[in-house]
């Protein structure tokens, strides 16, 4: 489709660029702004920049924060020697948003992927590693989505923990979560159930067999 001007060309281009958005539906958001006053416009761009450049990833956690370490890690009121491991931020706010769990996080920021040329270095797991031996954890829960590359970077992580002179409990989500659903997608109630009723990561390994 050619457009009647070229700064509309360049806006449409652009915001086609953001996942799952299309050139008709981008079309249709810029000419929305075109009917707005400048104002909105300005507040939406000044919105983006002040978040793309003032925004921090928690030296603990690797949650996003607007300070050095999160809300997260910094409320004492948290069970800080429990640790979910999850896939992005995303699944912080999925499983926060249940009320069910009390602990602290520690985020990824993906998952091993040998057809995407994603392997643990690329990962936050050493930091991980580090963290349950300086901070003694008692319990690391595995909670990232049932899919292949979710089952093998929890595997992964089971056996790096395994190795480790400290040893916490591995516990994993209860499979609530159907086999191949990505955790951000599951309701509420499933995902505070799968949080509650968490197994032995070790049982979950002979279930699959």
């Amino acid at each position: 489709m050619e457009y009647p001007s070229k700064l509309l060309t360049g806006i449409v281009n652009e915001i086609a660029k953001l996942p799952g958005i299309g050139k008709r539906t981008a079309l249709r958001l810029a000419l929305y702004l075109l009917k707005q006053p400048v104002e909105q416009s300005e507040n939406l761009s000044q919105a983006i920049l002040n978040f793309r450049k003032e925004i921090k990833y928690c030296e603990v956690c690797n949650n996003i924060s607007d300070e050095p370490v999160c809300d997260i890690c910094s409320d004492t009121s948290r069970q800080h020697r429990l640790v979910c491991v999850v896939e992005d931020v995303r699944d912080v706010m999925a499983i926060e948003s249940t009320g069910e769990y009390r602990g602290v996080y520690h985020v990824l920021g993906g998952l091993i992927s040998p057809i995407n040329g994603i392997g643990p270095f690329d990962l936050s797991i050493d930091k991980l590693l580090k963290r349950i031996e300086n901070q003694h954890i008692d319990e690391v829960v595995l909670a990232l989505s049932a899919t292949v590359d979710g089952d093998t970077t929890n595997f992964y992580i089971y056996r790096k923990i395994s190795e480790l002179p400290v040893q916490p409990e591995i516990t994993t989500i209860a499979r609530g979560i159907g086999v191949g659903e990505e955790l951000e997608y599951a309701d509420e109630i499933t995902l505070a159930r799968s949080i509650l009723n968490r197994i032995p990561f070790e049982k979950s390994i002979k279930q699959d067999k």
